[in-house]
């Protein structure tokens, strides 16, 4: 943290990675509860020499006398192992402003293995660090704390109590096998169940008798097994045909599915609820539960998927994990945050992972992609949609990972009109990233590389040349946002765009002659035969292209509806002369020849199908 971050901190608000003591003369007794929290959760910075004051923070200052014996207590303290169970490394920094001196202490997250970080000895006195305040653990968070701990894995330990011959389904087991030897030829072929089971450590033994891993039968066991192993459900689908901002708990879902069965058969249910409101109809193959063609909509689907059934702590037997579909985001939600750093999950590397039994074995049969990246192909195959980034919230307090796959077009028509309004020559990363800061005030690195594929390297170059540019400005805490005036550009553009909406009726009227007169005289000279000149019979295809783009559609499917056999005709006198009159956009603004470009009904075209049916 800079002299010049902290000054801009300071004029803001205590919160979760910054917390200020006064500290003129001695360390503060309550700023090792404020120690745990940092360090148990994501980090933070803790200043010594700062007063809140009318609700506002300013420079007090150590005594200059105190000074080197402040920091020193509050170092040996933390690297001496009694007042706190585990050494901390804090860095020190010092700060000098108008003249006061002040300590800053960047307390670091510490690994898993380490935590909970606790209190005079006393596991109870755990802190963790919740918006601005420090609260001490509940037992359910301590022992969240403490299963994540272990060097042993939950998921590889045996279970001694069951019967293993009664306990496998073996369906599940007969189908994993025949994918496993598919995807894997070169293994040595077992076909007995209980040494296939052994040969992959499915299968343990404990004093001399054989038990199956926990693993074991979360993935292969009978239904009773898996609730007898799991008191709670697998996993909670929720189907709500509504968006989420209009959504109240209160309201009942469409459609719902708990799933209290083995890993495998809840992800066969989960892929069949999907097949039926894909926005891409597909087939799955039955002895494989993957489709042939894989569009990046079912990728991401996958991948988001499974991360929630491998990943879950299955230790925690209070919470769920859930995945509710409303009709513009997707919410996967499950209890264990993940290991790293939201940074670090953009990295294709392996990573610390809480279930690896569990994690392999859908790994060995191709249902996920190669260790360590599966969040940056969720993103990737997003960003091919033309949707805006997903979202990741990797709770370390609350020991909770959300992602959230939101339906909504990232190139909205203001956001086009904006940034065709720059006369600037924009790679389209550089675009993608105006576009993410003119819907989210404050951007940093990470923001910025979620919404490029995950590629950090890429996203600091593009953060670089639209300062250049002088569109972006870096903000304190290495973090970005549009300068004032590319935002009232931006602005300028959603007024001017409120402002068509306002005039819709004259624009109807205007859109409705323009794309009649012009496309009868395009059809009448050139596909005679094939549509005739009557107006209301162009009016009605043109509705029907119009209704069937809301949800969209390959340029074949608008040929078929639009019944013009010779690919350039309709090209040139009907797609190009709809895109041009802003009746229909594409989906996938950088890449027009993608193989997974649809056009889509614009809301200029939506009006003109209300306007039409009154």
């Amino acid at each position: 943290m800079t002299k010049d971050e902290l000054i801009s901190r300071m004029k803001g608000y205590e919160w979760t990675d910054f917390e200020c003591k006064k500290a003129q003369r001695d360390v503060p007794k309550d700023v090792y509860s404020t120690v745990s929290a940092f360090a148990n959760t994501q980090g933070g910075w803790l200043l010594f020499g700062v007063t809140e004051k009318n609700g506002l923070l300013e420079a007090s200052g150590v005594d200059p006398d105190a000074f080197d014996r402040v920091q020193n207590a509050f170092l040996t303290t933390l690297r001496a192992g009694q007042k706190l169970n585990q050494i901390v490394n804090a860095t020190p920094y010092v700060y000098d402003i108008d003249g006061k001196r002040i300590l800053a202490f960047h307390i670091p997250e510490l690994e898993r293995h380490r935590k909970p970080v606790y209190l005079n000895g006393n596991p109870w006195d755990s802190y963790i660090r919740r918006a601005a305040r420090d609260e001490r653990v509940t037992d359910s968070e301590l022992h969240r704390f403490l299963r994540d701990s272990s060097r042993s894995a939950w998921d590889s330990e045996g279970v001694a109590d069951i019967e293993v011959e009664s306990c496998i389904d073996t369906e599940t087991l007969r189908w994993y096998q025949e994918l496993f030897y598919r995807r894997n030829p070169e293994q040595r072929q077992v076909d007995d169940p209980l040494e296939f089971l052994q040969e992959w450590n499915f299968l343990i033994h404990q004093n001399g008798k054989p038990v199956l891993t926990r693993a074991a039968v979360i993935l292969f066991g009978h239904d009773r097994y898996v609730r007898g192993l799991l008191p709670r459900p697998v996993l909670d689908y929720q189907r709500i045909d509504t968006r989420f901002d209009a959504w109240s708990a209160d309201e009942r879902w469409h459609d719902r599915v708990v799933f209290e069965e083995n890993l495998f058969k809840t992800w066969r249910g989960l892929v069949a609820k999907y097949s039926r409101i894909a926005e891409h109809p597909f087939k799955v193959d039955p002895a494989t539960m993957r489709r042939n063609d894989d569009p990046p909509d079912y990728i991401a689907f996958r991948e988001a998927t499974i991360n929630m059934l491998i990943h879950q702590d299955y230790g925690d037997h209070n919470r769920k994990a859930s995945l509710k579909w409303f009709t513009d985001r997707l919410i996967f939600w499950n209890p264990g945050d993940a290991f790293a750093t939201k940074a670090q999950l953009l990295e294709s590397n392996e990573k610390d992972i809480r279930n690896p039994l569990i994690v392999n074995a859908f790994r060995r049969i191709g249902l996920s992609d190669q260790a360590g990246t599966g969040i940056r192909s969720i993103l990737r195959n997003w960003r091919e949609l033309g949707r805006r980034p997903p979202l990741i919230n990797n709770d370390k307090a609350g020991k909770a990972f959300e992602l959230i796959l939101l339906q909504a077009p990232l190139m909205s028509e203001a956001i086009q009109r904006f940034l065709k309004s720059l006369n600037i020559n924009l790679t389209a990363e550089q675009a993608t990233l105006l576009a993410i800061a003119s819907i989210q005030p404050v951007l940093d690195v990470t923001d910025a590389a979620m919404a490029l594929n995950g590629n950090l390297a890429l996203a600091h170059h593009a953060l670089e040349y639209l300062c250049n540019q002088q569109l972006f400005i870096a903000r304190e805490n290495s973090t970005y946002s549009l300068t004032e005036l590319t935002r009232s550009r931006f602005d300028q553009a959603e007024k001017a765009e409120s402002m068509d909406k306002q005039v819709t009726g004259q624009v109807t009227g205007q859109v409705t002659g323009q794309v009649t007169g012009q496309v009868t005289g395009q059809v009448t000279g050139q596909v005679t035969g094939q549509v005739t000149e009557d107006t209301g019979q162009v009016e009605n295809w043109l509705f029907d292209v119009l209704t069937a783009c809301i949800d969209p559609k390959k340029s074949t499917e608008i040929q078929e509806i639009i019944g013009i056999k010779h690919r350039e005709t309709f090209q040139r006198n009907y797609l190009d002369v709809l895109l041009e009159q802003g009746l229909l956009v594409r989906t996938i603004l950088d890449k027009p020849q993608s193989r997974l470009q649809r056009y889509k009904t614009t809301e200029q075209g939506q009006t003109l199908l209300k306007q039409n049916r009154q």
